[in-house]
């Protein structure tokens, strides 16, 4: 491999080496220090790069496309501000298990404290929120130095992609000249040739074997006799890249008679496994303590995933008193009630496959019927949501008609705040061909938009985004992306000014300081970012008109954002009235 200069050697043989990994696509920003990281990859035919300028929606761009896919997306930035603005989405790749590289460019250690422009300490920047750091030597045209920076990416690579997944960050020093300018004699002409260009045919330097949690029989025992019960639960949280088998989940199913609770961002809410397991997906509107009170409750519960999205499925969990194993691959601890029993370190899709093969209770039918039967009445109870029924058309019901819309395959995005919550109350289980993504691992509305389209420019579905007003603006320049990365989408926004969750909380009976400092009401119109960005922009306010727009949008090419108009505390008291008469069916 030859270069006119060794930053110019070191770039390359760092980009190969990830190459030679398995990585196919690099999200960049414009800057100076990084220039022969940016030159290596953009002369790299086997890699796609996606430039975003503002590196905080690049940050979430990369996260939404390593989410989508479970593979390691890559990041490269300039020296000082440019790497902390990557931060917020760190500590969500931390929190969501999603697999990351951070490449970012520094200034020689000289500089450092010395009052030398752009230049920070970025020595481990992000604290305990990646899985591995290294600060790497500074560029040099000797096989140690480039035996060990090869070695290095494999390992960061196979540090993101193991148990936990999750963000690796490593800094990356350059002197001048950063550009391809010929400096004689910098790179020796007889270099090793492993070291300068790689193993050969395309082999990565080294290789990493990863082992899967497993029990063995003696520690799968107890395990088998705890869910050989009649009544228990399976109950599926947001779960981490790239997700659970739905075969395995579906056997354990089978085998233990369970209910299957699944949260929509579980991977479990939608699929052909539903057609043929009790999978429960409205929990959250009937499981108050007057419906369960005479409920026999569950023995055992098996808890696969982060913690639900639902508080009332939470509590519900917590006050039955049941034996609760949580499964976790890196034996973390996921479950803030502190009412599980077990902790079980194994991953969880070959787990449940094992267990499929050896549990064997009796069997409850009318346990999986009394979930069915609560289930079908909260559909009836709220008209089906789809329709106008006994709520109206307001912002759950729109979660439900784009479930009701969307054209498999779809990536659906779902913001935080009310959206995710809309979603997992009103929108039931079904077999469409459903991927439902959220940043769930530390909750913000942070850089969903750039999330979205990240996670677009993974794949050949549709994909619509679902957001609220205040994530719309907090990212609004991450909508640059559709037009800069080739990203289509279908956005939903919805627009109840300010800040509608808060109408959920006991804060909203104190004004002030409710509407100025909780509610924020922003009065701001949308529509000129159809101009900034070159989207097309409609705005609807009713049913009819958003299922029309809705299904327009869909089949035209670009990016449609669907502005749809709701009144936040309108809909709350929706949501209430909603609740408040399935649980007085239920109750009955």
């Amino acid at each position: 491999m030859s270069a006119p200069n060794r930053n110019v050697l070191w770039g390359r043989a760092l980009v190969d080496e990830l190459v030679r990994a398995g990585v196919d696509a690099v999200v960049v920003s414009p800057g100076s220090r990084s220039t022969p990281l940016v030159t290596a990859v953009e002369e790299h035919d086997d890699l796609r790069t996606y430039s975003v300028l503002d590196e905080r929606s690049a940050a979430y761009f990369a996260l939404g496309r390593a989410r989508r896919t479970g593979e390691v997306t890559p990041l490269i930035c300039t020296s000082g501000t440019a790497a902390a603005n990557y931060h917020p989405a760190v500590i969500e790749a931390d929190r969501g298990r999603v697999p990351l590289l951070l490449l970012t460019a520094d200034r020689p250690p000289e500089l450092h404290d010395s009052g030398a422009n752009q230049t920070v300490d970025q020595e481990k920047l992000y604290g305990d929120a990646v899985r591995w750091y290294a600060d790497l030597p500074e560029p040099e045209a000797t096989e140690r130095k480039l035996r060990s920076l090869r070695t290095t990416a494999a390992r960061a690579l196979a540090e993101a992609t193991g148990t936990p997944s999750g963000p690796v960050h490593l800094n990356c020093r350059f002197r001048k000249p950063l550009e391809p300018t010929p400096v004689t004699g910098d790179v020796p002409t007889d270099i090793d040739p492993l070291a300068a260009a790689g193993r050969d045919d395309d082999r990565p330097f080294v290789t990493t074997t990863a082992g899967t949690p497993r029990l063995d029989r003696a520690d799968l025992r107890p395990v088998v006799e705890g869910l050989s019960v009649g009544r228990g639960l399976i109950v599926a949280g947001p779960t981490d890249p790239p997700g659970v088998d739905p075969e395995a989940i579906t056997a354990l199913a089978h085998a233990t008679g369970f209910p299957i609770l699944a949260d929509p961002l579980s991977g479990l809410r939608f699929g052909g496994h539903t057609r043929v397991t009790t999978t429960v997906g409205g929990y959250d509107g009937y499981l108050d303590s007057r419906v369960t009170a005479d409920w026999p409750a569950p023995e055992v519960v098996f808890r696969i995933g982060a913690s639900p999205t639902s508080k009332r499925l939470r509590k519900y969990l917590s006050r039955t008193g049941a034996r609760q194993f949580v499964v976790d691959p890196a034996g973390g601890w996921r479950e803030a009630e502190f009412r599980a029993t077990d902790l079980v370190v194994a991953d969880p899709s070959r787990l449940a496959a094992r267990l499929a093969e050896l549990v064997g209770g009796p069997d409850a039918p009318e346990w999986r019927e009394r979930w069915s039967e609560a289930d079908r009445t909260h559909r009836e109870t709220v008209g089906g949501v789809t329709g106008d029924g006994a709520g109206g058309y307001f912002e759950g019901a729109i979660l439900a008609d784009v479930t009701d819309l969307a054209p498999e395959p779809s990536t659906l995005v779902v913001s935080n705040s009310n959206p995710v919550r809309d979603a997992d109350r009103y929108v039931p289980p079904s077999a469409a061909g459903y991927t439902v993504l959220g940043n769930r691992g530390a909750s913000g509305i942070d850089g969903v938009v750039s999330t979205g389209l990240g996670a677009g420019s993974a794949t050949t579905d549709h994909l619509t985004l679902v957001v609220g007003d205040l994530a719309y603006y907090h990212d609004g320049n991450g909508l640059l992306s559709a037009l800069r990365c080739g990203v289509d989408a279908t956005v939903v926004l919805l627009n109840n000014d300010g800040g509608g969750i808060f109408h959920r909380l006991p804060i909203e009976s104190f004004d002030p300081p409710f509407t100025d400092s909780f509610r924020t009401p922003h009065g701001m119109e949308f529509e000129p970012t159809a101009d900034l960005y070159d989207l097309t922009h409609v705005s609807v306010s009713d049913r009819d008109s958003f299922r029309e727009a809705y299904a327009d949008a869909v089949e035209s090419d670009g990016t449609d954002v669907l502005e749809v108009r709701t009144d936040a505390e309108a809909s709350q008291r929706t949501r209430e009235r909603l609740l408040a008469a399935t649980v007085d069916v239920l109750a009955e």
